[in-house]
Order: structure tokens, then sequence, then C-alpha cells
């Protein structure tokens, strides 16, 4: 299920009976029919599903498909860590490229959506901390080299804002505020672009799931 965010393997697993965590860090974006235009590589990275997982046999023959295909791919036994690194540099970028029409590198380059940035991870890494999950890597300094090295990137929200068409926001900053709500950690900047997002969509007539 190609869709960024968290909650998706919960919805596999009401249909199948054994899952696999992953998440990717390649961009790209269609530019017509069958054809793809990429903005970056990066790793992919999968693991077995907790409440329904596959074998890690399973899991590490996947991963060695994927990168033999040409897709750098790394098999885990916990793949929340990247998950959750993804996770919040999302929620903190894709949205807000969407609520201005800027490209990652030109929403970077306004001072003023730093501390926004900031505070959208910060709350994301306590919800994440409660969980007992701790992010691989630094998403605030992923957020600032993506910036540079894909700069003219429009990611995935924004595209879908442009073309009006329903956003992944319940999965992302929704995400984050559905599990801080579940912990009981607040998230009110993430709940805040949530009802943003949801009120762009309901101005085209998209559907939310917020």
């Amino acid at each position: 299920m190609g869709q960024n965010g968290i909650g998706n393997e919960e919805v596999i697993a009401e249909y199948v009976p054994r899952v696999i965590r992953g998440v990717t860090l390649p961009a790209g974006r269609v530019t017509e029919p069958g054809v793809v235009r990429m903005y970056g590589g990066g790793t992919t990275w999968i693991g077995p599903f907790e409440p329904r997982p596959a074998t890690m046999a399973e899991v590490r023959e996947l991963g060695a498909l994927c990168h033999r295909s040409g897709m750098e791919t790394v098999a885990l036994d916990d793949a929340r860590p990247p998950q959750w690194t993804k996770l919040l540099f999302n929620c903190a970028t894709n949205p807000l490229c969407a609520l201005t029409g800027l490209t990652h590198g030109e929403m970077w380059d306004v001072a003023a959506m730093h501390d926004l940035v900031s505070g959208l991870v910060d709350e994301g890494l306590r919800v994440a901390d409660a969980l007992g999950i701790t992010p691989d890597g630094d998403p605030k300094a992923l957020i600032a080299e993506l910036a540079h090295v894909n700069y003219d990137h429009q990611p995935s929200m924004l595209q879908d804002v442009l073309a009006h068409r329903r956003t992944e926001i319940a999965t992302l900053n929704g995400g984050i505020v559905q599990a801080g709500a579940a912990c009981g950690v607040p998230t009110p900047l993430n709940q805040a672009i949530a009802a943003l997002i949801a009120g762009l969509e309901l101005s085209w007539g998209g559907a939310t799931g917020t």
C-alpha cells in the first residue's frame, strides 16, 4: 500500500494474515501517464508488522529481491524507527508546502517556517517517546539537508492539492494527533495543521478523513 504515514498496516492486516511494515525514501512525481520523474534516491526499510507479522525469512526474501532489482532495501527486526523518522519529516514539510504552494526548498527558505517545522517535529518526538519508539536519525537535520538536495521537489501532498485530490493528512499529522491522544500527549500544532488541510480539501469539494 503506497501511502505515507501511520495506520496503513492496521488496515491491511484486516484482510491478510501476514503483514510487512515498510518505509521508503525515494521521491518522485508522475509527470504523465506511465512516466515518473525521480527527484532523489534513498533507502527502503522493511520489517514485520508486530500484531500480524510476516516471518523474518519472508521479510529478508522480499528485501533481497527489491535490493537485487536496484532499490536499496534493508530488512530489519523493527522498522518503526525509520518509519517514524519519515513520518516526522513528512508531517513537518508536506502540509506546509501544500498550504503555501512552495516546493520543499522554497518553503525552507522562509525563515519563519523553521520554528513551525521544529514544533511539529518536537510534538511527534514526544508521541514516539511515549510509544517507546526512537526515530532513526534526526528528522530536523534531514529536513534541512533535503531542502537543498531536493530543492525543487513538490511533496506528494502539494501534488494532491494542486490536483484537488484527497490528501494523506489523516495518516500523517492526523496520525500523530490520534497516536498522541491514545497515549496522553498533546499535539496542538499537528492538530491545527490537520484542520487546515481538511478545510482546504473542503474548499474544493475534497473528501476529508480527519
